[in-house]
């Protein structure tokens, strides 16, 4: 039976290290980049590289943007709670 890696650990290094850069801002994206399991959007293969602060390669081409450029969205978004947000 294979055990499922935890990503917490790295999920919180990332958000420390954008608060520390100044690109992470509010505490409503902050909690937001806390939550969402980015290791889920990305294939297999690349799950190990998913808090790295840079784009990975998805399907057909296409990446999956690198997490600053999410909170830097997330932060012109002026997101609240309860709110969603598709980025394609």
């Amino acid at each position: 039976m294979a055990i499922k890696k935890s990503f917490e650990n790295e999920r919180k290094e990332l958000v420390r290290k954008l608060i520390m850069e100044g690109v992470l801002k509010t505490s409503n994206v902050i909690r937001a980049m806390l939550t969402v399991p980015r290791e889920e959007f990305v294939p297999q293969k690349y799950r190990d590289l998913a808090y790295i602060d840079s784009p990975l390669p998805t399907l057909e081409g296409q990446t999956i943007s690198a997490p600053h450029m999410v909170a830097i969205m997330c932060e012109l978004l002026m997101m609240d709670v309860g709110m969603k947000v598709l980025e394609v």
